[in-house]
């Protein structure tokens, strides 16, 4: 039930661990406050963590005539979500599932959610290229879908990665938005000072051989762990910071 969805973005990574979820919920909650009318949904099936994100986990969700109803974060029903963490009695609880019954519960979310209407979705995916992804790609076929963007972080391992989902990407007819990188340098507390941990610009010059746009770099900042566990956004809660800064960028590219 995606008619009444304007705009459909994905959020992909070659690879886990690399703050796919963040970027999606903040993304999500950032759209938001720019007055957009916002659905998250996501579909990582073996690591669900936008509910955990958000502070929704005791939430329940149930279904009407129409399907799944997702879950509303405050009564302006500004941004809605959906994630099969919703599903579990416990967060621990592993999701042990061969390829088919992912393939019918990622086709379950993509088709069978009620969404009102919707200025953006953004859809949390599992990281690699593998069965989940192609499920998802057959099901945008009669779907505009604005594109994705690729989260990665700085060490080469990840950057590898996310190549192949590059190459996934353009052999699968999915526009690149952009590559955001992930964890680039560490934001000192005391001083805010950014001290590169890892090696960096690895984002920036694979998204200059790739010939695609680079949407920014995100630090490791500890005033974001702040922020998990609610729906605050970076551009209300630390507006002054180099995180905010560049999803504000991300943002303006995306309504551009």
């Amino acid at each position: 039930m995606l008619d009444k969805v304007k705009h459909i973005i994905l959020v992909l990574s070659g690879k886990g661990g690399v703050g796919k979820s963040t970027v999606s919920t903040q993304t999500a909650l950032a759209l938001r406050e720019n007055g957009l009318k916002v659905g998250l949904l996501d579909i990582d099936l073996c690591g669900p963590s936008v509910p955990y994100l958000l502070g929704l986990e005791q939430c329940e969700i149930y279904q009407c005539e129409e399907g799944w109803v997702p879950i509303y974060t405050d009564a302006s029903k500004t941004l809605a979500v959906m994630s099969i963490g919703f599903l579990l009695k416990n967060r621990n609880d592993p999701i042990i599932w061969r390829g088919p019954k992912k393939t019918m519960m990622i086709k379950t979310f993509l088709n069978d959610v009620k969404w009102d209407d919707l200025d953006y979705l953004i859809i949390d995916t599992p990281p690699g290229t593998s069965d989940e992804h192609i499920t998802v790609m057959e099901c945008m076929r009669n779907v505009r879908c604005d594109g994705a963007i690729i989260v990665t972080t700085p060490q080469c391992v990840a950057l590898d990665d996310v190549r192949k989902e590059l190459t996934f990407c353009k052999k699968t007819g999915i526009r690149i938005l952009g590559i955001l990188e992930n964890m680039s340098g560490f934001v000192c507390p005391s001083c805010s000072n950014c001290t590169n941990i890892f090696s960096s610009n690895g984002g920036a010059e694979l998204a200059k051989l790739a010939g695609v746009p680079h949407l920014g770099t995100v630090p490791i900042d500890p005033r974001m762990g702040v922020l998990t566990g609610t729906t605050s956004s970076v551009l209300k809660e630390i507006p002054e910071s180099n995180t905010a800064a560049t999803f504000k960028n991300l943002i303006q590219k995306i309504i551009d």
